[in-house]
């Protein structure tokens, strides 16, 4: 099918579908109740990126930019960047250990319930097999169809598949190839470079995500049509139940196009019988169309409407870094519990390595949060928000990469969740004490009865008692390095 074609499929799905490209149609999309139930899914940087291995995914544009690090890097280990760019990664990338249903088996041990690979990042190479595309990992590189596959894997394991692209951002990303000697000013390249937009009057000599050139340049009505028909090939084909969004979509120009994508995907889920939904940042979306997303951080209370976070056990880095750091089991137990107690969904990132092996530090994290979620799980599946979301001094600070840092929490520190009759209560560092809740204090004289409360972690019943300030929960020293969840049932 060619382009044009493909457009007019798009208007005729809409036309005849009963989702059209206005928000007011739009808005009455609801929330997945498998995604709600659900809470936790895993991320997947994967691509070309993976080779080099150092700074971070965005080698491909960096190495083009002599304000970062990666570009002497790139000189001294493999060469001038007009004699060796960045496509020359490819024949690298050979995927040799790369096992699907390895990694959908490890994912569902950590308790993962979707898994959502990066279908094509900023770099143009697409991880899934397209028409529309040549510079794919089907065509070259692994020779596999990876999204496919992974596909395939959740299918057998349970899971549900999702897909992100981040198209997007290549309208521009590789542009800092236009001011050096590069091979992305070589027009046999273009299809896979893209367009490099630059534009020497908004930028200094780099592109970062806060600078006014993101949000001013609109991407030209030749691109955003490509992207739709692009993006719309990609839901044909893998049938997602989540499409993900990076930042860039935001820009104004896209408007009128994510309508389109958006009615269209939401009618072909309808054809399908699957209940669907977008993740977005910023302002791209209005609340009730699709579902906001909060990269690397969280809201400080709970939100009206189901929302996520994505962020990576990595530290530094989507993709894998030879040199990166990586987050405890505890920190991001933490995070999901604080995530969830505000009506949230937690999307956790791993990077494998350009052979298709996923690290031994980030294996041994999600192995850790599975441990967990076997005992504890019951207080996070299908549960919706309480009254209040906690109790205790640490929060979270509200924004946009915030969340390196391990929080701060005492055994003073609680969050709640709620499901059929019963408070999970979970401590979030717990000290051995008799755990103390003021949330679970005598209200007189309109009050709630404790009938129990059972600790998760054992299937114990505990003995407790209230008064007029606190609810006192008799632990017997119970002690644990990560949360603890108490299962209070109330009458």
């Amino acid at each position: 099918m060619t382009k044009n074609e493909y457009l007019k499929q798009i208007d005729n799905v809409i036309e005849n579908g009963k989702y059209k490209d206005n928000w007011q149609s739009l808005s009455h999309h609801k929330t997945p109740g498998w995604y709600y139930r659900d809470k936790f899914g895993i991320f997947i940087h994967w691509g070309i990126y993976s080779v080099p291995a150092f700074g971070n995914e965005w080698y491909a544009r960096t190495m083009y930019d002599k304000n970062h690090r990666e570009f002497e890097h790139h000189i001294k280990t493999y060469g001038t960047q007009d004699k060796f760019g960045y496509k020359d990664f490819i024949p690298m990338f050979k995927a040799e250990k790369f096992s699907a249903e390895d990694w959908v088996s490890l994912f569902r041990k950590a308790g993962a319930k979707y898994v959502m690979p990066v279908c094509e990042h900023h770099d143009g190479f697409a991880m899934y097999d397209t028409e529309f595309n040549r510079w794919n990992a089907k065509a070259m590189g692994p020779c596999r169809d990876v999204a496919g596959e992974i596909k395939a894997a959740c299918e057998k394991e349970g899971l549900t598949f999702c897909a992100s692209t981040h198209r997007a951002e290549h309208y521009f990303f590789m542009n800092m190839g236009r001011t050096i000697d590069s091979d992305v000013n070589d027009e046999t390249y273009r299809d896979f470079y893209g367009p490099a937009y630059y534009c020497p009057e908004l930028d200094s000599g780099t592109l970062h995500i806060t600078t006014a050139d993101t949000y001013s340049i609109g991407a030209d009505k030749e691109w955003l049509e490509d992207w739709l028909v692009r993006t719309c090939e990609l839901v044909d084909r893998y049938q997602p139940s989540i499409l993900y969004f990076d930042w860039w979509i935001h820009n104004h120009s896209f408007k009128p196009y994510l309508k389109k994508l958006c009615a269209y995907y939401y009618n072909r889920a309808d054809e399908w019988g699957k209940e669907v939904t977008i993740n977005y940042k910023h302002e791209a979306f209005p609340p009730t169309v699709a579902t906001f997303d909060v990269e690397r951080g969280a809201l400080t209370d709970i939100s009206p409407v189901p929302w996520q976070t994505d962020t990576a056990i990595g530290k530094h880095s989507w993709g894998y870094r030879a040199d990166n750091e990586y987050k405890s089991g505890r920190q991001i137990i933490c995070d999901l519990i604080d995530i969830v107690s505000k009506n949230g969904m937690l999307l956790l990132n791993i990077g494998p390595k350009s052979d298709g092996t996923i690290t031994v530090e980030e294996t041994a994290v999600l192995l850790d949060i599975g441990a967990w979620f076997e005992k504890n799980g019951e207080g996070i599946y299908g549960t919706t928000f309480w009254k209040q979301f906690g109790e205790g001094e640490v929060n979270n600070e509200d924004g946009f990469f915030k969340d390196n840092d391990e929080k701060a929490f005492t055994g003073k520190d609680f969050r709640f969740t709620y499901k059929d009759g019963f408070v999970y209560a979970f401590q979030m560092r717990p000290d051995g004490n008799d755990v103390k809740i003021k949330a679970m204090k005598k209200h007189i004289p309109h009050d709630f009865l404790v009938n129990s409360v059972t600790l998760l972690e054992t299937g114990e019943e505990l003995a407790f008692e209230r008064n007029e300030n606190e609810m006192i929960i008799h632990t017997n020293g119970c002690m644990s390095d990560k949360p603890l969840c108490f299962k209070i049932e109330v009458d």
